[in-house]
C-alpha cells in the first residue's frame, strides 16, 4: 500500500504531528511526505492534515480533499482550542464534508497546538478595554495552556491512532 502524508502547518505543530505519524508508519511504503503540491501524488492511503483556521482546514488542505477519489483517508489536525472530544469532532464534521464519498474515511485525530503570541496580546488588549469579559479570561488560559502542545502525550495518542485507525485497516 502507498501511503502519503501531505499537511498544511503554519506554527509547526501539524508538522510535528506528521513527523510522528511517519515514525510511526516508517517500515510502510511512504511515497509522499510533506506540503500540499500542485499534483496530487499517487497513493493508497492519504493522510492528510491541517492546522484549524476559522473552524476548518486551510484552502489548500480542502483542495486537495476534494481531489481525492476512491482512496482511504485519515484526517488528523492541531488547533489552538483543544481538550473536548466534541469540539474535535465538530471541527471534523467541517472537513468531512470536503471528502468524496467514493473514499473510505479511516478515521481523525486532533490534538491541541500552541498560538502565535499575537494571539495573546490581542487577548490582553481586549481585556484592558473589558477586564469582566470572562471569556477573554478563559481565552488567555487556553492560550497559556496551549504553550506546550503537541506534548508528548499528543505525540504517543497520535501513534496509538494511526497503529489502530491506519496500520489494522490496510
Amino acid at each position: 500500500m502507498d501511503i502519503a502524508i501531505i499537511y498544511s502547518s503554519k506554527t509547526g505543530n501539524t508538522k510535528t504531528i506528521a513527523k510522528a505519524i511517519k515514525e510511526q508508519l516508517q517500515n510502510k511504503n511512504i511515497v509522499y511526505f510533506g506540503n500540499v503540491t500542485e499534483e496530487l501524488p499517487k497513493a493508497d492511503i492519504y493522510i492528510i492534515g491541517s492546522w484549524t483556521d476559522k473552524g476548518n482546514a486551510t484552502n489548500d488542505i480542502i483542495e486537495v480533499l476534494k481531489k481525492i477519489k476512491n482512496k482511504k483517508i485519515a484526517y488528523f489536525g492541531t488547533a489552538g482550542y483543544g481538550g473536548s472530544e466534541e469540539y474535535y469532532k465538530k471541527l471534523f464534521e467541517k472537513v468531512r464534508i470536503n471528502i468524496d464519498s467514493s473514499n473510505e474515511i479511516l478515521g481523525y485525530f486532533y490534538c491541541q497546538g500552541k498560538m502565535p503570541i499575537q494571539v495573546r496580546e490581542r487577548y490582553e488588549k481586549m481585556i484592558t478595554q473589558n477586564p469582566e469579559n470572562t471569556n477573554l479570561k478563559v481565552s488567555i488560559e487556553n492560550f497559556d495552556k496551549a504553550l506546550s502542545h503537541p506534548d508528548s502525550e499528543d505525540i504517543n495518542n497520535v501513534k496509538k491512532w494511526v497503529k489502530c485507525k491506519i496500520l489494522s485497516k490496510k
